[in-house]
Parts: C-alpha cells; structure tokens; sequence
C-alpha cells in the first residue's frame, strides 16, 4: 500500500501535465495574433492598391473610350464654355469585360478599351498581386468640373472612382478547415487629369 500511496502523492509530472493542456490554446492564441497582423497588412495593400489605381486612371488612357476625344460642342450641341449636362453625360461603369453601364445621351460613343483597363488593373497588382481583373471596376462620373470645348483636355473632367471587391483572405488557423474571411471592399476616386497616355506618376 505504500507504493500506492506515493504514486498517488507524486507531482513529479503535473507541470508537464498542465502544459499539455495549455499548449493547444498558447498556439491558436498565437497563430490568432499572427493572423491579425497579416489581415492588417494586406488590408493596408489592397486599399494602397485602389488608391493607386485611381491615381493611375486619371491621367492615363480611359477604359471608357471617346471620353476624353469627343468634343461635346461640336458633336454633342452643348454650347462652348458651358459645363457638359447629365443628361448628355452623367456617369459610365467600366469592368474586365466592357463599359456596360452608363446614363446619359453620349453613351452611344462610349466604347471600351481592355488594354486600358488592364493597365489600371496592372498598375494596382503591383502592390497587391492577389488582386484578379474581376476584382475590379471603374466609374467615370460627371461631377459638373470641365467644360464643352475643352481644347486642352476632356470636356468632362470626371470624378474617377476605382472599386475593389470579391477579395478573400486565409488566415493561418483556417489552413487546416479551408475557411476564408471577406475582405471589405475599396473605393478611391479623384478627379480625371490628362486621360492620355499610358504612364502615371
């Protein structure tokens, strides 16, 4: 019975014991923190990258082709030196596949240009590699700045606007379970510059 009753008094391995218990929450807590700051990181990159993108869509070629060529004086009938309507023009919607949406009476000269978009697109991977041309889309809408006639530029200095959607992030703990979380979406906007060319400050 002694034997007994100095095994059943024995802490010899009670720490070892309670380490095994603690361990698998030490390590979620600690893969938690990790993910944490890497969910921080690319949010930073993502919201870098659409801020990016915009910058790059105003002053390089549009997506929505024609406008920054069509003269709205001379095609359009709106008087010369006058602010370009809404209801010639009010806004256009451009993503990876054509500028679908739009309102106004210039929409029949829209056109689309995939190389222009790509290149927003490819500017913006640049921080943010993840991001897939699906991902994004770009709105040109008429804000009332610029003029018909404009023989510096477009008529209509629209306000550009870069949206970024659909993104995912897989955090480390969610390897194992093939979970992912939704990422917020994006949006930056500034008011378009030159629209000509392909190279951005």
């Amino acid at each position: 019975m002694t034997d007994f009753h100095r095994l059943l008094r024995d802490r010899s391995a009670a720490s070892a014991a309670e380490f095994a218990l603690v361990l698998p929450l030490l390590i979620v807590f600690l893969l938690g923190i990790i993910d944490a700051g890497r969910f921080m990181w690319e949010y930073n990159e993502a919201e870098k990258a659409t801020q990016m993108g915009a910058r790059y869509a105003v002053v390089a070629d549009p997506a929505a082709t024609g406008l920054s060529t069509y003269s709205f004086s001379i095609s359009g009938g709106v008087p010369q030196g006058t602010a370009v309507p809404t209801s010639s023009f009010d806004y256009a919607v451009c993503n990876d596949s054509d500028c679908d949406t739009c309102a106004g009476s210039f929409c029949g000269n829209i056109g689309y240009s995939n190389s222009a978009f790509r290149n927003i697109v490819d500017r913006m991977k640049l921080m943010y590699p993840p991001i897939g041309y699906n991902n994004v889309q770009v709105e040109y809408r008429n804000v009332g700045l610029g003029f018909a006639g404009d023989p510096e530029g477009p008529d209509v200095s629209a306000l550009v606007t870069v949206s970024l959607t659909g993104l995912t992030f897989q955090p480390i703990t969610c390897f194992v379970f093939d979970c992912n979380i939704t990422m917020p979406d994006f949006r930056a906007g500034l008011t378009l510059e030159d629209a000509s060319g392909s190279v951005s400050n």
